[in-house]
C-alpha cells in the first residue's frame, strides 16, 4: 500500500513564510507528477502548483512569484515553500502524486496566517 503524508503546517504570520513538505511510502516503483492544492474554510479545493518527473513546474495565479514547488525523488518528497504569506492562504493543503501511474491524495496539512 502506497501513501502520502503531509508535515509542516502550522500558524505563520501575515508576510512570513512556511515550507511543507509531503513523503510518499510504500511500494513504489514510479513517481509521476506531484502537485498540491488547497481548500479554504467554506470554498472548494483549489490547485496550487505542480511539478513534473522533469522538473517542469506550473502555478496558480494566486500564488505566482510567492510560493516555489521542488521535488526530491531520492527521498520521494514534494516540497512547497510559501513566502509572503497572506491570509487568504489560510487552507488546507493536501498533495497529489501518480504513484505507480495512479493518482493518490494525502490527509493535508493545515496553514493559517494569522496575527
Amino acid at each position: 500500500q502506497v501513501q502520502l503524508v503531509e508535515s509542516g503546517g502550522g500558524l505563520v504570520q501575515p508576510g512570513g513564510s512556511l515550507r511543507i513538505s509531503c513523503a510518499a511510502s510504500g511500494s513504489i516503483f514510479s513517481i509521476g507528477d506531484m502537485g498540491w492544492y488547497r481548500q479554504a474554510p467554506g470554498k472548494e479545493r483549489e490547485f496550487v502548483a505542480r511539478i513534473t518527473s522533469d522538473y517542469r513546474t506550473t502555478y496558480a495565479d494566486p500564488v505566482k512569484g510567492r510560493f516555489t514547488i521542488s521535488r526530491d525523488n531520492a527521498k520521494k518528497t514534494v516540497y512547497l515553500q510559501m513566502d509572503s504569506l497572506i491570509p487568504e492562504d489560510t487552507a488546507v493543503y493536501s498533495c497529489n502524486a501518480i504513484l505507480n501511474r495512479w493518482p493518490s491524495w494525502g490527509q493535508g496539512t493545515r496553514v493559517t496566517v494569522s496575527s
